[in-house]
């Protein structure tokens, strides 16, 4: 279901121009009377604003057009056939077509004496403010007589998120029903307030032609929205990005033309996010680091006991703790964690690494066996949190091919020594491999009769004096 932010302050200053039929307990009025005092609105000379009046296309192209400060001067023909050079709204309109931000019917007429729908009005201000447009493709409409993909009803979707308007009840927002002056006004100004706080990054700022690799990272997710976007109103290349603040709070944000590795400085930027509310509205400011957040080492765990303790020490044996603060996690991500006193199902550890390196962890399991695994933590410049990867130390593996078979000699690659050794217990096919360091090698028999049986791989696993060996038989079924 989709959320409707609200405005932080509903205050405001007393206009110097009043009209006698919008009393300021009327919700339009603070915004009535803003664009009011800004000549960019005005009333009739009897002194109301009639904001029950429908406002027309050509009016709301002449108002939205001086809200955005466009150029009425140098314009070129809209080549709509009902609007002559002589129209009231000419320069405002032929300014809109030309930016893309408004567009006639299909028999060419623009409309510039008809209502303006709330459809169309939603529409219009997404352009014209250059607001976000997020994807609601997995997202529930709130209203019934609004879809996903059709229409208006993308850019309505998108100023009811940002909480720009509402509907005209709880579950409909009439987008074909006329939009009033007053309406019409306090939508205007309430974009234009939205728009204020929304902070816009374009891959021109870096000298880059798209942003190929973007992604923030929030513990609370509400702090702020990104979204991507194109300056190309029809355009799929990812060439800009909104941050729309939330709340207060902090939160991280990286970009990149690149996507992976770690590339020069000139082709990535890593931020923190950091929103905060001066004078009632929420400002999202931007501070570039190069620094690296604690990452989460997850320990597999299957077929163990409950664990007990974790301590954690480097590769070269400084110990860094006796007993690290650890989760439990059912799945391998690091976001299905909780608290490690729970008595939940889990099969998976997780703890923080802070600095990259190295690191030996030591599980203790309520059996009183002791586990070591290696943990290796690997910084990659675009990103925030360390490349880091966990092996458990098993120096050892066995393999029996079985006695029903004969398998004859072996033969081991000559390179193989340097990886692992292996040996063979008498005549038997009991295969046991020692690691040395990391690689793997398959052990060829030559003579065997089993059925669809290709070899036996070695594979040795290594983060620094941690080794962990896998024998394995290659079958027919398993290549």
């Amino acid at each position: 279901m989709l959320s409707c932010s609200l405005p932080l302050s509903n205050t405001f200053a007393v206009s110097k121009k009043q009209f006698s039929d919008v009393p300021s307990s009327k919700y339009f009025a603070e915004a009535v009377y803003d664009l009011a005092e800004r000549n960019i609105i005005g009333g009739y000379p009897d002194g109301t604003f009639k904001p029950g009046n429908s406002i027309t296309r050509g009016q709301a192209a002449a108002i939205i057009a001086k809200l955005i400060k466009l150029d009425t001067d140098n314009v070129k023909s809209p080549a709509f056939k009902d609007v002559s050079r002589g129209n009231d709204y000419y320069k405002a309109i032929a300014a809109m077509a030309g930016k893309g931000i408004i567009r006639g019917y299909e028999d060419g007429r623009f409309g510039p004496n008809n209502p303006i729908t709330r459809g169309q009005m939603a529409s219009i201000l997404v352009k014209a403010f250059d607001l976000p447009r997020y994807d609601f493709s997995s997202h529930k409409s709130p209203f019934e007589d609004v879809k996903r993909g059709t229409g208006h009803d993308p850019s309505i979707l998108n100023i009811y998120r940002l909480g720009i308007t509402g509907g005209t009840s709880s579950d409909r927002f009439s987008p074909n029903v006329s939009i009033t002056r007053g309406q019409a006004t306090k939508m205007m100004k309430a974009t234009e307030e939205a728009k204020s706080q929304i902070v816009t990054l374009r891959a021109s700022d870096y000298n880059w032609e798209e942003f190929k690799m973007y992604d923030s990272y929030q513990e609370d997710t509400d702090v702020f929205h990104s979204v991507v976007g194109s300056n190309d109103l029809n355009g799929n290349t990812s060439d800009k990005i909104h941050l729309v603040p939330l709340k207060e709070g902090t939160g991280t944000l990286r970009v990149a033309l690149v996507y992976s590795g770690n590339p020069d400085k000139k082709y990535y930027r890593k931020y923190y996010v950091n929103v905060k509310e001066v004078n009632g509205k929420l400002k999202l400011t931007l501070e570039e680091t190069q620094d690296f957040l604690a990452s989460p080492a997850i320990i597999d765990v299957r077929d163990k006991k409950e664990v007990q303790n974790i301590s954690l020490s480097t590769m070269d044996g400084e110990k860094l703790s006796d007993s690290i603060a650890f989760k439990k996690c059912p799945t391998f991500s690091s976001s299905d964690c909780y608290e490690s006193d729970s008595t939940n199902e889990y099969i998976t550890v997780q703890i923080g690494i802070d600095k990259p390196g190295q690191y030996i962890a030591t599980l203790r399991f309520d059996d009183g066996k002791e586990v070591r695994y290696g943990i290796e933590a690997v910084s990659l410049t675009p990103h925030f949190h360390y490349s880091v990867r966990t092996l458990e130390e098993k120096p050892t593996a066995t393999l029996d091919l079985g006695t029903e078979y004969t398998m004859g000699k072996h033969i081991i690659p000559e390179d193989a020594e340097n990886i692992a050794t292996v040996t063979r217990e008498g005549e038997t096919n009991l295969l046991r491999v020692v690691g040395k360091k990391y690689g793997h090698f398959y052990i060829k028999f030559p003579d065997h009769n089993k059925t669809d049986f290709i070899d036996v791989g070695v594979k040795v696993g290594q983060i620094g004096a941690i080794i962990n060996v896998n024998i394995y038989e290659n079958t027919i079924e398993t290549y």
